[in-house]
């Protein structure tokens, strides 16, 4: 096809590293290469039986019509109690949208508050596509640079420089993807007084990992009753609860964004799978001990995996607060070289682990750290194990 025919829209974006990366170890595994992949943000754990067994009876039960836009009362009824139960805050249920995951929530608040132009501040490192939804809904990312020495976070005068009279957003998560670093509540209300600052900006807080915290207790920026009706909260079941495949996110927010939310996407995918609804009323309102057990373990596999980087020289990390991730400033082999290979950048870094080590990784560069790698560690302790030997082994030999 000529590509002149299609929308230009398509040259502002660009496609997923994650998913690229996922696609091409799943090429090289379908050759019969053993490929250890480390790509994808996705527990490795099954659903809990619980959910599934709700599943099974929402079936049984006939709920296979569509859905209200907005999502069933009885679900939007449980976020609504799962909101002031694990953050303190209130939501009622004409207050939140259920959508096709989190990522369908974040689009649509982006298409709901910009204009052509507007900016969005995004610190980085940031998850890949905030800038580019950003771009389709016609805004422009406004990256705000946090690096390993400051625990990949911003502070409250790196987002006051940012902001211009064209700031229309703010877009963070935390725990972070690709980062883990979880902003503490000192933090979080030192950028929101500078929020207080700015009545005109949105913040949209992405909290998707909140139940994978290695740091106590979770903080949510919504906390702060004098910007609390700017912050559009984002959450979902796919982390904290391995249902990744289920896609269920939502969002709480005020009505009006709410209404505008529920207007866009009545026009997209309408209502949410039926069945994927009850079963996250069974998440959100069941047992939390699955969850619980799953962070230990990801918390486990995050010291395994930090005390075997430290054996690597050059690889500089910090100490991940949550998520399942570890993002290494890896620039210490940029211009480095096996004899056959150079190493220009983290892109060319990744392809030499996935070819040589036969272990995939996502570069930086994509979440606006192109010194960094991200490695996820959603996997078993063996397989992680002999990853970080493959890569050791990988690395000796450039020099």
């Amino acid at each position: 096809m000529n590509m002149q025919k299609l929308a230009q829209r398509l040259n502002r974006i660009s496609e997923s590293n994650t998913l690229k990366m996922a696609k091409l170890s799943r090429e090289l595994a379908a050759t019969g290469v053993d490929v250890i992949s480390l790509s994808l943000g996705e527990p490795d754990f099954q659903t809990p039986q619980h959910i599934k067994d709700a599943a099974k009876k929402a079936l049984d039960d006939g709920y296979t019509f569509y859905t209200p836009v907005v999502g069933f009362l009885d679900l939007r009824e449980a976020i609504s109690a799962k909101f002031k139960r694990d953050n303190g805050l209130d939501y009622s249920p004409n207050q939140i949208v259920v959508s096709t995951g989190a990522k369908q929530s974040i689009i649509n608040t982006f298409l709901a508050i910009l204009n052509p132009g507007d900016e969005v501040i995004v610190p980085t490192p940031y998850w890949v596509s905030y800038s580019e939804m950003i771009k389709i809904a016609e805004g422009v990312p406004v990256l705000v640079n946090a690096n390993v020495e400051s625990d990949y976070k911003i502070n409250a005068a790196q987002l006051e420089k940012a902001i211009t009279s064209k700031s229309k957003a703010f877009i963070f998560s935390s725990p972070c993807n690709p980062t883990g670093s979880v902003y503490s509540k000192d933090e979080l209300y030192a950028l929101a007084k500078v929020f207080e600052k700015h009545p005109e900006i949105f913040i949209l807080s992405d909290e998707i990992y909140e139940h994978i915290n290695f740091t106590g207790k979770h903080e949510s920026i919504a906390q702060f009753d004098f910007i609390k009706d700017r912050v559009i909260t984002i959450n979902g079941v796919s982390k904290s609860f391995a249902m990744t495949g289920w896609r269920i996110g939502y969002i709480g927010a005020t009505k009006e964004i709410a209404a505008a939310c529920e207007k866009i996407q009545g026009q997209f995918t309408s209502g949410t799978n039926s069945i994927a609804q009850k079963a996250a009323i069974a998440a959100l309102s069941g047992d939390m001990t699955p969850t619980k057990e799953m962070a230990k373990a990801f918390l486990r596999r995050r010291d395994l995996v930090l005390d075997l980087l430290k054996n690597i020289p050059g690889i500089k990390t910090n100490t991940p607060g949550g998520a399942f991730y570890v993002f290494p400033d890896v620039s210490y082999y940029f211009g480095k070289s096996d004899g056959k290979i150079k190493i220009k950048n983290a892109e060319d870094l990744c392809m030499y682990f996935l070819n040589t080590a036969h272990v995939a990784l996502v570069d930086g560069d994509s979440f606006g750290a192109p010194e960094c790698i991200r490695i996820s560690y959603a996997t078993s302790d063996e397989k992680l194990k002999e990853a970080m030997k493959r890569i050791k082994v990988a690395l000796e030999k450039l020099v």
